[in-house]
């Protein structure tokens, strides 16, 4: 098995374009996936927590992680021409449950009506995370 990126754009056996993007964000992981993959015109973002460029989890109060958790995404949107007003879904896990009012207040933030698809999910982290975010966003055409 070799650690070389595929090309930037692909074409699977079933005729869909998949292109895995470059990140030079230089945000790293040891665990094996990519920070972002684009098919069809629709990018998948991984899940993003309050990590360094490094992957060392930065720990924080829950609004300092979901920043530096957005942060994330935005390097990662930026790299692929993208921002956040291109996001379409977003799926966030919050451990602590009463961290809800907190995590209202620090969405509206970064979004603004209409609002993007949204799925939050509560006591679903490690106890090293508070916070960790994944989005969809499209490219327009």
């Amino acid at each position: 098995m070799s650690d070389e990126l595929p090309p930037p754009t692909t074409r699977a056996g079933d005729g869909h374009d998949r292109g895995w993007l470059h990140v030079t964000t230089d945000i790293s992981s040891h665990l094996p996936f990519s920070a972002a993959v684009e098919a069809n015109g629709f990018v998948f973002v991984s899940g993003q927590a309050s990590v360094d460029a490094g992957g060392t989890i930065v720990p924080g109060t829950f609004e300092e992680e979901m920043r530096r958790s957005f942060q994330n995404v935005i390097d990662i949107l930026e790299c692929a021409g993208l921002g956040l007003e291109n996001v379409v879904r977003v799926t966030s896990y919050v451990q602590d449950p009463d961290d809800g009012p907190a995590y209202n207040r620090v969405y509206r933030e970064y979004f603004q009506p209409p609002y993007p698809a949204r799925t939050t999910i509560t006591s679903c982290l490690s106890s090293a995370l508070k916070f960790e975010v994944d989005v969809i966003a499209v490219r327009p055409r």
